[in-house]
C-alpha cells in the first residue's frame, strides 16, 4: 500500500483549526509534529523509559495528512467524504469519479484543494502561519516490521536478549538466561540504561518465593526476566491495552506459563479499582521504570502494595532528580537502600520496614 503525504507548515496554535478545516475537503486524521512541552498530566500518562525530546518550542508545527494512492497514481478517498464530490459539482478545485466505494482525485487536485482551504482559513485567522504545502510519497514497505532491521541480539551483563526473529550467535559466552523478546512497535527492547539498572536491582533482591509487581510493564520485560530468574509470580500494570498481547507473545517465546503473569490495565496512582485488583501488602519487589514526575505521586500506592521487608525499585530518573524520588520514598515510610547510576540515569531503591 502506498500513501501520499501532504505536509503543511503552520503554527502550534493553528493545529486544531487546520485539522478541523481539512475535514471539509475529505481529509480525516492528521500527524502533528511540534515542540510544545508536555504538560504534567501528559507526563503522568507516559509509562515509558524516557521522555521524548520535543526540542525548543519555537511555536512552529508541521501537520501531515495521508491519502491512499491507487496503482494509477490517483488518490483514493472514502465514499463518506461527500464534500469532495460536492466541491467538484459546484465548480470547486476537486473533481472525482466513483471507484467502487472510494472516490479518486489527482494529487494536483488535492494539493489545490488544501491550498484553497488554507487561504480560506487565513482570511479569518491570523495564526495559520506559513501554510506552505509539500507532497511526499511514502515507500511501499511494511512499516510494522521494517524497524526490526535495527534491533539485534545484545547482552545485559550475562543475560542474552534476542528478538524472536533471530537465532543466537556463537560468541563463546554462555548466558545465565536467554531472553527471547518481540517488543512490537509500541514498547521498549531492554536496551535502555534505565531498564538495565532495574534488572540488576531485581536480581539482587530476587528469591524463589518472590512475588513481583511491575508498574508500567509495557511488553513485560522486567517481570518476565524476574520469572526466568525464578520469581514465583508476577503482576504487571499498564495504561496501554496493547501491553496484553505483547506480554502474551513474550511469555510464549520464553516458555513461561501464562498463569504466572497477571496483567491489569489501568493507572495505579489514583484508580482505587486498579489498586484493589493489584492488592495490598503482598509483593516482595515492586518495580517502576517510568519518570521522576510519575514516580513521586506513584510512590504511596506502590508502597501500599509492598509486603513488609519488600523493596521498591525505581528508574527512569535523570541525574539530579534522584533526591526527589528518594524523598518521596522516605515520606511514604521507606528507607533508602541504594542509588545506582548508569550514564545520566539513576535508580533509587527503597525498603519497607
Amino acid at each position: 500500500m502506498r500513501w501520499m503525504r501532504f505536509k503543511v507548515r503552520t503554527t502550534a496554535k493553528a493545529e486544531d483549526i487546520l485539522v478541523a478545516g481539512m475535514t471539509d475537503i475529505g481529509l480525516y486524521g492528521a500527524q502533528i509534529e511540534d515542540h510544545v512541552p508536555l504538560t504534567a498530566a501528559e507526563k503522568e500518562q507516559m509509562f515509558v523509559d524516557i521522555l521524548p525530546d520535543t526540542g525548543e518550542d519555537d511555536g512552529s508545527a508541521v501537520v501531515s495528512f495521508y491519502v491512499e494512492e491507487a496503482e494509477d497514481g490517483t488518490l483514493l478517498l472514502d465514499e463518506e467524504e461527500n464534500d469532495v464530490g460536492e466541491s467538484a459539482a459546484s465548480g470547486g478545485s476537486l473533481s472525482s469519479v466513483e471507484h467502487g466505494e472510494r472516490k479518486k482525485v489527482t494529487p494536483e487536485e488535492m494539493k489545490k484543494a488544501i491550498d484553497d482551504k488554507i487561504r480560506e482559513l487565513k482570511s479569518y485567522s491570523d495564526v495559520i502561519g506559513d501554510g506552505t504545502v509539500t507532497i511526499e510519497e511514502t515507500a511501499d514497505v511494511d512499516w510494522m516490521n521494517s524497524w526490526k532491521q535495527y534491533f539485534h541480539q545484545f547482552w545485559i551483563d550475562d543475560i542474552l536478549v534476542i528478538p524472536s526473529w533471530e537465532t543466537p550467535k556463537d560468541t563463546g559466552r554462555t548466558p545465565a538466561v536467554t531472553f527471547h523478546i518481540d517488543p512490537g512497535t509500541a514498547f521498549g527492547t531492554g536496551m535502555h540504561e534505565t531498564t538495565q539498572l532495574c534488572i540488576r536491582q531485581i536480581r539482587k533482591y530476587l528469591t524463589k518465593e518472590t512475588k513481583i509487581l511491575d508498574i508500567g510493564t509495557g511488553s513485560g520485560i522486567l517481570a518476565i526476566l524476574a520469572l526466568l530468574f525464578g520469581a514465583s509470580s508476577a503482576v504487571g500494570t499498564d495504561l496501554d491495552p496493547c501491553a496484553a498481547p505483547a506480554i502474551d507473545e513474550n511469555l510464549t517465546a520464553n516458555g513461561i506459563a501464562k498463569n504466572r503473569f497477571t496483567f491489569i490495565q489501568g493507572n495505579l496512582i489514583d484508580d482505587k479499582a486498579v489498586q484493589d485488583k493489584v492488592g495490598y501488602g503482598k509483593y516482595d519487589i515492586v518495580v517502576a521504570n517510568i519518570l521522576a514526575d510519575v514516580l513521586i505521586p506513584l510512590t504511596p500506592a506502590a508502597v501500599a502494595a509492598l509486603a513488609p521487608g519488600g523493596v521498591f525499585i525505581t528508574s527512569g530518573i535523570l541525574a539530579g532528580r534522584e533526591r526527589d524520588v528518594a524523598d518521596a520514598m522516605k515520606k511514604a515510610g521507606l528507607t533508602i537502600e541504594s542509588i545506582t547510576e548508569q550514564g545520566e540515569w539513576r535508580c533509587v531503591t527503597g525498603k519497607k520496614a
